[in-house]
């Protein structure tokens, strides 16, 4: 398949809704460090940089969020201005993304297409439990600080299909490319 049809929307055939879903981790962030709390650690200059060049190929390939969530912490809220800002959709917070995946998680995933900003190791419990049906096999999906993965279905344990895994130097030529 080629790069620029990977995020070409398709048809689906089901009867039920199908939404599409793109989970994104964070960009580079800084080092955890004393009298830094967690929750305050900010994107890095260069974390800023890759994560504006990555995001026109996002957007560029048809994938346009209806909703923008995003995690409480810092880093992941700031990336996520970084896709609002190219996309204009707003920035939804949602405290679920930081922390393991759970029914309450899925429910808020449910209706229209949606892009989360999120964290290690949620992203990947996230992405294996909806397109697996087990958080257990998060290894299989290793997010890379600015990576992606696109998943089309229901958000329900197994019930989403993954498109593509997109490490972020992928996500960089995309843009370049659009």
């Amino acid at each position: 398949m080629e790069a620029s049809t990977l995020l070409t929307p398709r048809v689906s055939g089901a009867l039920s809704p199908c939404v599409k879903l793109l989970l994104l981790r964070h960009a580079a962030a800084e080092d955890a460090r004393p009298g830094l709390s967690d929750a305050d650690r900010a994107l890095t200059p260069r974390g800023r940089e890759r994560m504006a060049a990555a995001v026109p190929g996002l957007l560029a390939r048809g994938l346009q969020p209806a909703r923008l969530l995003s995690s409480p912490l810092l880093r992941a809220c700031q990336t996520a201005e970084i896709v609002s800002e190219a996309s204009g959709t707003p920035v939804e917070i949602l405290a679920a993304l930081a922390a393991l995946p759970s029914e309450k998680l899925l429910a808020e995933l449910k209706g229209d297409d949606a892009l989360a900003v999120g964290h290690e190791p949620w992203i990947s419990q996230l992405c294996a439990w909806l397109a697996t049906g087990r958080i257990g096999a998060a290894g299989a999906f290793p997010f890379k600080k600015g990576g992606a993965a696109l998943l089309e279905g229901e958000p329900e344990p197994g019930g989403m299909q993954l498109l593509a895994f997109l490490p972020p130097r992928v996500l960089r030529a995309l843009g370049d490319a659009g």
